[in-house]
């Protein structure tokens, strides 16, 4: 299956939406698209350079939380690769959006193309900090992590990977595609989804959100975990924003 693009998808509950979208809107440096959709339920995060990326979406029930949109030539052939590889579908939409579960139980959707290709670029922000929202990050339970690894690595058509001794897989680092996708073991029961940001200065970059109503959950060397104000936990890392290295 050829990947066209990549888009993180924010599922914000209906409470929370107003606030999440105003806090990530204002940390991507992005400006809001007119919602679409039946219940006007969806909008885009429209970076100030390059293709969109970043989507939200609001959602009546459950505590929402982020998924994978898979950009493709063809979505129903790339269903049927998919539910070969392990994946089980849970609908399909009259625009050609198929939803489907990966084996762990984590949601994604094979999308069409629709001819995005420019990649956004990082922010400066006043103080020189230098930042980019430029991984999703799925943690996957030590028992499943082979599995999901295999499965997204294949789908993808990179292949099996060894992940003898790893506890960290990132499937793509294309120059091309905005978003990076990271696949991380963790000693949790369950899986989860969340974004990473890649920062120049850290400090800076933490005080930045904490303006804006973040907290600082923890720190482990170069990475800062963080909530926004709705408690939704994302990453802060020391990395190039230009090249996610």
């Amino acid at each position: 299956m050829h990947v066209r693009w990549l888009t993180a998808f924010f599922d914000f509950p209906a409470a929370d939406f107003g606030t999440e979208v105003t806090f990530w809107r204002a940390i991507s440096g992005s400006t809001v698209s007119p919602p679409r959709g039946d219940s006007k339920q969806f909008a885009t995060l429209e970076p100030f350079h390059g293709d969109p990326y970043l989507r939200v979406q609001r959602v009546d029930e459950g505590p929402g939380g982020m998924h994978l949109d898979v950009h493709v030539d063809d979505p129903v052939a790339g269903a049927l690769e998919a539910e070969a590889l392990g994946a089980t579908r849970e609908a399909a939409a009259d625009d050609g959006v198929i939803t489907l579960r990966s084996p762990i139980g984590g949601v994604f959707c094979l999308v069409p193309w629709d001819g995005e290709e420019l990649r956004a670029r990082p922010i400066r922000w006043p103080g020189g900090a230098i930042s980019i929202i430029d991984q999703l990050r799925f943690q996957v339970p030590t028992a499943a992590f082979d599995t999901e690894v295999n499965f997204w690595s294949v789908l993808t058509g990179k292949g099996p990977i060894d992940t003898a001794g790893r506890d960290e897989v990132a499937l793509n680092h294309s120059p091309r595609l905005s978003l990076q996708v990271v696949i991380l073991r963790t000693d949790e029961g369950e899986a989860s989804a969340h974004t990473a940001l890649a920062a120049n200065n850290v400090d800076d970059e933490v005080e930045r959100h904490e303006d804006w109503g973040a907290t600082v959950v923890s720190r482990d060397g170069d990475t800062v975990r963080m909530a926004d104000p709705a408690g939704r936990l994302y990453c802060i890392t020391h990395r190039n924003p230009r090249t996610g290295v």
